[in-house]
């Protein structure tokens, strides 16, 4: 139990930092923002979706504190949007950045 709720606790730590590095680029919804640039400070230095890295590892961590295969289970339907979610966006972010998002790619990890 108090290793899932590290790992959770470590997910919403990344979640908070990332959005705050994000700032007004932030969105619900997969979206370029007027005057849009490529962050690439604190956690998205390494990672170029940190926000979504968080939220999987808090249900990870969740999945671990529970033990139950339908806590597992969520967080294989999780991994699933989010996947699907991060092609989304990549495809965006392609479109709106070219160049400079294809040598970030190479730079950084999911």
């Amino acid at each position: 139990m108090a290793a899932g709720l590290a790992i959770e606790a470590a997910g919403l730590f990344l979640a908070i930092v990332a959005r705050r590095h994000l700032g007004r680029y932030w969105s619900g919804e997969i979206s370029i923002k007027v005057d849009h640039r490529l962050i690439r400070t604190g956690p998205y230095r390494k990672l170029r979706h940190p926000i979504y890295v968080a939220l999987l590892t808090m249900y990870a961590g969740t999945a671990l504190v529970t033990g139950t295969r339908l806590a597992l289970a969520g967080f294989a339907m999780a991994l699933i949007a989010y996947a699907r979610k991060i092609r989304l966006e990549e495809r965006n972010l392609r479109k709106a950045f070219g160049a400079e998002y294809e040598a970030y790619r190479r730079e950084t990890w999911v």
